[in-house]
């Protein structure tokens, strides 16, 4: 068995999260016939299959030197683009959710990253949407950057697309405090005209992705935008840094009804979550809510152990003691055992204490003791953040959702490093203490009128990017508000958030892919990293 960093991810695939560009990459070739390359005396061969560490880390082009974030020395060897290919066709057979519905297609004419590409089922969910959506790949010093610590190249802006297609239409989600985005006085709600002077509506894609996604911190780019509420345009330069992302934000209360009802913005399950969560639970106790409002509308998910204590920390002891958080479920080969670690399946568990990630381990978690939660929702709700849902609602908590239908991520996986390239392809699935975990289709409100997945009781309502994140004003949080105190939805808000579930379509590497969406609620333009669920 490999040696793995023993913190399992569960997640995304062909997708991406951008203004327009190129999905997932094809590429010629195939057939059957046996592959003339040589790799250490070993072919291509129809239907043969060897255990994939017989070509792990034999690289085309192999590393040298010190992993930084590991201190070891890179394991690669001198090998070939085969040898990559092969370790990735025989590490599918083995551990891919469907392994049995992936063809056997000869690598010769592919690239690495294009071959990759192939290594999935075909087949669809009821909704007719692909039913492996999630399968990418990072550069491995991206993706360990992006999972410890969130430091990610940007501007510390979340951009939402409000029309992807021409005539485009973006504007601001959120942004991250202190960062350039902040320091532009850039605020929720302003729109994008122009990107180094190229028109957002029409202009070219390409200039517009390299303005508004860079690659790497020090890049100057241009903006012409308009504030909300503003007669006149105006132009800013942002110089891109490393941006660290503060998964919780906006902790506060409302007086709703006498009551008093907490509200959190939470964007992120990453390592700094967990000190983060149990600050915010520990100042919501003291001021004794009766309600809770989590916001998870931009959470694309991250570690399940967090999502676990968090869903802890809501719920309390008396409902989640000896129930399971999450059951994970490989493939037909491996029923009782995990066949990365190979120890014996067990389920995660209501965490309700510490799990060492920025906290120390071992101590105890605040608790609320909510019968009820309240849930804000859009289609970058994602796969750990989904869990809180599903794991709350499998020990009888009420989810009530507000907002638009989930991405629909009830899968997983051990991300894979293999000559300087982390490989996700989906492993396993998980379900809930009541052995639920069919929302493929993501979770949707009880009121949702189109490509509806998992019904929950709530209200179908539109971002509203007229207001602050956390203003009781804000259509989400004031429908939520509403909802609590009369059991009634709003009038329509004229967008359809619920079609935005089926038109992500994300980039097998991670790059911005070309997003056929209407113009409805705003689509967030997350990377495929930060839309997943992440195992210890």
């Amino acid at each position: 068995m490999r040696t793995v960093n023993v913190r399992r991810l569960a997640g995304a695939v062909c997708m991406a999260t951008a203004v327009v560009l190129t999905g997932c990459g094809g590429g010629g070739g195939g057939g059957t016939a046996t592959d003339s390359r040589p790799v250490i005396g070993v072919s291509y061969m129809t239907g043969t299959y060897r255990p994939s560490p017989q070509y792990q880390n034999q690289c085309a082009a192999p590393r040298s030197g010190t992993d930084p974030n590991t201190g070891l020395a890179y394991p690669d060897q001198s090998g070939s683009t085969l040898a990559e290919q092969l370790w990735l066709r025989s590490w599918t057979n083995e551990l891919y959710l469907w392994y049995s519905e992936v063809p056997d297609i000869n690598p010769a004419g592919y690239s690495t990253l294009n071959y990759f590409a192939l290594l999935r089922t075909s087949a669809v969910t009821p909704s007719g949407s692909p039913k492996d959506k999630f399968h990418f790949t990072y550069p491995t010093s991206v993706w360990e950057s992006l999972s410890q610590s969130g430091v990610q190249a940007g501007y510390g802006v979340e951009w939402a697309l409000i029309a992807a297609t021409p005539p485009r239409k973006t504007v601001v989600a959120f942004i991250e405090a202190g960062s350039p985005a902040a320091t532009a006085n850039i605020v929720r709600g302003a729109q994008v005209l122009t990107v180094d002077g190229v028109d957002l509506a029409t202009g070219n894609a390409d200039s517009l992705n390299a303005g508004m996604f860079p690659k790497n911190a020090g890049e100057s780019h241009t903006f012409v935008i308009l504030d909300l509420g503003a007669p006149v345009s105006r132009t800013v330069t942002m110089v891109s840094g490393n941006i660290t992302s503060t998964p919780v934000q906006n902790v506060k209360t409302v007086t709703s009804n006498s009551s008093v009802v907490g509200y959190m913005l939470f964007n992120e399950l990453i390592a700094t979550a967990e000190s983060e969560l149990i600050a915010a639970v520990n100042q919501l106790k003291t001021a004794t809510i009766s309600d809770l409002v989590l916001d998870i509308r931009y959470n694309g998910g991250g570690y399940l152990d967090i999502a676990s204590e968090l869903a802890y920390m809501i719920a309390g002891a008396t409902r989640t003691n000896g129930r399971a958080f999450d059951r994970v479920q490989f493939n037909s080969k491996y029923t009782t055992t995990d066949p990365v670690t190979g120890q014996t399946l067990t389920p995660t568990p209501f965490h309700n204490i510490s799990q060492n990630f920025s906290v120390p381990g071992g101590q105890a978690l605040p608790t609320l003791n909510l019968s009820t939660v309240y849930v804000l929702t859009s289609a970058g709700t994602c796969s750990a953040s989904e869990a809180v849902i599903n794991g709350l609602r499998g020990v009888g908590v009420q989810v009530i959702q507000i907002g638009s239908t989930t991405c629909g991520k009830p899968y997983g996986f051990y991300p894979q490093d293999n000559c300087g390239t982390t490989y996700f392809s989906i492993e396993f699935k998980g379900v809930n203490d009541a052995g639920f975990g069919d929302y493929t289709d993501g979770f949707s409100p009880n009121n949702t009128t189109a490509n509806a997945g998992a019904l929950v009781p709530g209200c179908s309502v539109g971002d509203d990017f007229t207001h602050a994140l956390g203003d009781p004003l804000e259509g989400l949080f004031a429908a939520a508000l509403n909802y609590r105190m009369t059991a009634t939805c709003p009038v329509a808000s004229g967008f359809a958030p619920e079609a935005m579930a089926m038109a992500l379509d994300k980039s097998s590497t991670g790059q911005p892919a070309e997003i056929d969406l209407p113009a409805v609620g705003g689509a967030i333009v997350k990377p495929p990293i930060r839309e997943n669920r992440w195992y210890r």
